[in-house]
């Protein structure tokens, strides 16, 4: 019985919970009939009081208004709708257009935020523009500094209109405009821009889908193609991108061209080298933070490059990290990285890349400097760290220095470039080391310790005929440091150490009895032709002093004639001033050996024989002829009073620098090798 009674109660309550929801689902239905008969436009103008009010400008839906509920949001529909920009933009409209329809979140609202998931315009034009002090005119609220006031927009669609943007602290002043066309496919909607990007005029054209994902989770990829000119620089890329606020979720294919890679740092702010003209293509990656170029391959002027890299922007320092390749380097390329202008062939290497005016062939006079007096950016070097692999494996076109492969790998670290490991195949040998530059320094604080190791002495200056036949092994040395802001201010102020020496070889005979001035041996070598002969050693060596090479062993000692010679030459005036002895180890007649003079400057040497001794021969022989035309020949005799060098000796001279600031710098060179960036 009680069974039955609990049962009752149970089916009572059921059916009254059942009414219940009966009613709701009743109240639902007449409120969604309410709704869907209201007459929204009657809220037109006090919705348009009610934003103007809470904006601060002005902002109305000029001849309809709809509004769709949902759930989760609303769908609001505006025939003719302008809203202006604030009091201080340029363009006197946010958005006017002749109908918008958007989509916006309710529960956002609550809490004061704004999101919008999809936004559809027709016919609008766009001022769109922000200060450096955060302000920007889509900022919805009267505060337009504050990033809370700043609607979160998902999708948006235009068919055609104008846009309108306007940076002046980032140097962005761009007009778009865009037309939409269904007969283009996936691609609708063409735009063209034109303006101004980081200072520099800029055009662009393209193709993209007519839904644009500016923040859209889970959306499709969106479909782009570009075709833009900034400056020098060209870029054709197509692919697509998730999310075009924040340009994530980018994959593409591109092909990039300019003068020079530096000009990408104001447009990209990625610290590339001055290089020659350049074509570059690849495959373009972007998650996150994180930029990936894959399959790069082009040309830098006349050398061809390839390789991965990638650009990592997560941190407080972007950091730039690859490896590049090149099978064949060549040597005119390599002048920008120091500051001298690309030459004509490298500047007209890339087609479809107008040549820098600076590559005009300019007639040096004799007064005219050679070291590359082109101030460097250092500034480039604070705004980013960097660790690339580069590997040339063959070099071509290098004239007078028989490079031939090289390899470095760069390291930048808090504003300090370390060149290291550097590894060049010099002439059958190698020279490697490290340069440092420390641009937390200004002037900058430059190292370079190089070591050169076992090169053929035939290879090194091929271009003398009589070189070829000779052989011997070099080594030498660089240990220069010093602070400047371009290679000829550094090598003009530098201290250190440099040397250059060989043991025994063969050398060329005719090529002494020139720098002896011997007539008969000439006459004979002419004759027979040239023979080699037995070279014991030689060794240059210089004590560097704020820029002055002063020698501090200066000897070439063969089985014929032992040179000696003394002097100095000024890296910041580029001033030669050498005296070369010649003392010969045989006799010989027609001989006018004197001392030799060097002078002249880098870029304008001069050469001669030392006048005073050569005079006294020539009176002698005046005299002696005089009295009989025969002996005027014994002036030109040479008794042969030349002994053989300490080779031993002079070896070690030449290894060991002198103390003061020579030795100093040359020790503070060396630290390029061993000494870590700060961090």
């Amino acid at each position: 019985m009680a069974t039955n009674v609990v049962l009752g109660n149970r089916l009572r309550t059921g059916e009254f919970w059942l009414k219940v929801l009966g009613v709701f689902l009743l109240l639902l239905a007449l409120l969604a009939v309410v709704l869907a008969l209201f007459p929204w436009d009657t809220l037109r103008e006090p919705l348009n009081r009610y934003v103007s009010e809470k904006t601060g400008r002005k902002f109305e839906i000029t001849r309809r208004l709809d509004v769709g509920l949902g759930l989760r949001g609303a769908t609001i529909k505006a025939d003719g709708i302008e809203f202006a920009n604030p009091q201080w933009a340029r363009d006197p409209y946010l958005v006017k257009a002749e109908r918008a329809e958007f989509d916006i979140r309710l529960w956002p609202l609550i809490r004061q935020k704004i999101v919008i998931p999809r936004l559809a315009l027709v016919s609008p034009t766009l001022g769109l523009q922000m200060e450096a002090d955060g302000r920007r005119t889509w900022a919805l609220g009267k505060d337009t500094s504050d990033p809370g006031t700043v609607p979160v927009i998902g999708l948006m669609q235009v068919d055609s209109g104008a846009v309108d943007f306007l940076a002046k602290h980032l140097g962005v002043d761009l007009h778009a405009d865009v037309n939409y066309d269904t007969s283009l496919g996936t691609l609708p909607l063409s735009y063209r821009i034109k303006g101004r990007y980081k200072g520099q005029p800029l055009t662009a054209e393209g193709r993209t889908g007519n839904v644009l994902q500016l923040k859209a989770a889970g959306a499709q990829p969106f479909p782009l193609e570009v075709n833009a000119a900034a400056g020098q620089t060209r870029l054709k890329a197509s692919g697509t991108v998730t999310d075009f606020a924040d340009l994530d979720g980018i994959d593409a294919k591109f092909e990039l061209k300019g003068q020079t890679l530096g000009a990408l740092f104001p447009l990209l702010g990625i610290a590339l080298p001055e290089t020659s003209p350049y074509a570059l293509s690849g495959d373009l990656r972007k998650r996150g933070k994180q930029w990936e170029v894959a399959g790069l391959k082009g040309r830098l002027g006349l050398s061809d490059i390839a390789g991965d890299m990638r650009f990592d922007q997560a941190g407080k320092v972007p950091h730039l990290a690859g490896e590049l390749r090149s099978r064949v380097m060549d040597m005119d390329d390599l002048g920008p990285l120091i500051g001298l202008p690309p030459t004509e062939r490298s500047a007209k290497a890339v087609e479809g890349v107008a040549p820098p005016p600076t590559i005009k062939q300019v007639k040096r006079g004799k007064d005219a400097k050679v070291l590359p007096s082109a101030t460097l950016d250092f500034d480039r070097l604070r705004a980013m760290n960097a660790d690339v692999k580069y590997v040339a494996d063959r070099i071509k076109n290098v004239r007078d220095v028989p490079l031939d492969r090289g390899s470095v790998q760069v390291k930048l670290n808090n504003s300090v470039l370390a060149l290291e490991p550097l590894d060049l195949g010099v002439g059958g040998g190698k020279l490697a080391g490290a340069i440092r530059i420390d641009a937390t320094q200004n002037p900058a604080d430059i190292r370079a310790s190089l070591d050169l190791r076992n090169v053929q002495l035939n290879r090194l200056i091929p271009k003398i005929e009589t070189m070829r036949s000779s052989f011997s092994r070099l080594d030498g040395r660089i240990n220069l440091s010093g602070r400047g802001t371009s290679v000829a201010s550094w090598l003009g102020g530098a201290s250190g150490d440099v040397a250059a020496l060989t043991g025994r070889g063969r050398f060329s005979n005719l090529l002494l009895e020139f720098m002896g001035l011997d007539g008969a041996e000439i006459i004979k070598f002419l004759l027979r032709g040239d023979q080699n002969v037995e070279l014991r050693c030689a060794a240059m060596a210089f004590d560097v002093n704020k820029g002055v090479m002063t020698s501090r062993s200066m000897v070439l000692d063969t089985e014929d004639t032992v040179f000696y010679a003394s002097g100095q030459a000024n890296l910041a005036t580029e001033k030669l001033d050498f005296v070369v002895r010649p003392q010969p180890k045989d006799r010989s007649f027609l001989s006018l050996r004197s001392p030799l003079v060097v002078g002249g400057t880098f870029g304008a040497p001069t050469g001669g024989v030392q006048a005073a001794p050569l005079a006294e021969r020539g009176i002698a022989a005046l005299v002696l002829g005089a009295l009989n035309p025969l002996l005027a020949l014994a002036a030109t005799v040479e008794t042969g009073p030349g002994e053989d060098a300490d080779c031993k000796g002079v070896l070690a001279q030449a290894n060991k620098p002198s103390t003061g600031a020579a030795a100093a710098g040359a020790a503070k060179a060396k630290g390029a090798k061993q000494q870590p960036p700060p961090r």
